[in-house]
């Protein structure tokens, strides 16, 4: 829920500085690319953080070296929070961040599950998870790919 907030507070930020004429963030549609960069490095941090340990325990079993996982997606976060905003990287971004968050949905499902506590609060519900998950891919369609 964390990351919702996140999302949603930076893009208003963006717009509300693009509202004082500074045309980077002119329209909803560039300052979503924006709000998407700090989301993906908000989370992409996390993954070098405490947090690591609660993301541990959402890796299904299926993952090999789990540890070594939580830190290349990390990674794969934030390079994706940094391919999203150059022009000649955004298409492939886009591309990227949708299939990443296709592939790490399994371990939100396990997590929600199985009631996993990430910093000590119950993981997202799958009732909520799910259309953020959606809501993610499609303002990353929209901001990158259109």
């Amino acid at each position: 829920m964390a990351v919702l907030i996140v999302l949603f507070i930076s893009w208003l930020l963006f717009r509300g500085i693009g509202a004082l004429g500074y045309q980077a963030f002119a329209t909803w549609h560039d300052t979503a690319r924006y709000a998407l960069a700090v989301m993906f490095t908000f989370t992409g941090i996390s993954h070098f953080t405490k947090l690591k340990e609660d993301m541990l325990r959402m890796m299904p079993a299926s993952v090999p070296n789990p540890r070594l996982m939580v830190h290349i997606t990390g990674v794969l976060e934030l390079l994706g929070a940094l391919g999203i905003l150059l022009p000649q990287t955004r298409m492939l971004a886009g591309i990227c961040l949708i299939l990443f968050l296709l592939a790490v949905f399994p371990a939100n499902v396990k997590a929600a599950r199985e009631k996993i506590l990430l910093k000590g609060r119950p993981a997202t519900p799958l009732w909520l998870r799910l259309p953020m998950q959606i809501l993610f891919i499609g303002l990353i369609w929209w901001a990158a790919l259109r």
